[in-house]
């Protein structure tokens, strides 16, 4: 994580769940797990994040907005599905309006297994989407 330049910021969009990952994800903010001391930064506008967290399954109602969400984040950009909703539709798949995972709609770079995933599976999965953004900060700048 040396030649990132400045803190990454996570933009965080809950899909159709059942709010368990969105929970979880709340854990990590807190002091027991502290994700903010890899330099972390929680926002809620997509313009300034780095790091796209998307838990839930993607349904017919929010896959433009989700496609919004990414289309206005500045390059380079990681999308991270947290929970086996955002990796595959979960237990909600076969429900008439969802489309299943994220991949669906967005190309994701790091998967987090677990229903609920667990707040240490979390910042694994952010820590390998600082690395993926760090390579792709590479590229960007050529």
């Amino acid at each position: 994580m040396s030649s990132v330049k400045k803190s990454p910021w996570i933009l965080h969009y809950d899909g159709s769940s059942c709010n368990g990952c969105d929970i979880e994800v709340l854990a990590t903010l807190t002091p027991l797990y502290d994700v903010e001391r890899f330099g972390i930064i929680n926002t809620g506008n997509p313009k300034h994040a780095d790091i796209f967290l998307i838990t839930g399954s993607i349904n017919e109602e929010n896959r433009s907005v989700v496609k919004q969400l990414y289309e206005q984040m500045a390059e380079p950009k990681v999308v991270v599905a947290v929970g086996t909703c955002a990796s595959s539709g979960g237990i909600f798949a076969e429900c008439y309006n969802v489309a299943g995972g994220v991949d669906k709609v967005l190309p994701v770079d790091v998967y987090v297994p677990g229903c609920a995933a667990r707040p240490e599976a979390i910042i694994d999965g952010v820590v390998k989407a600082i690395s993926i953004l760090e390579e792709k900060q590479k590229y960007v700048r050529k």
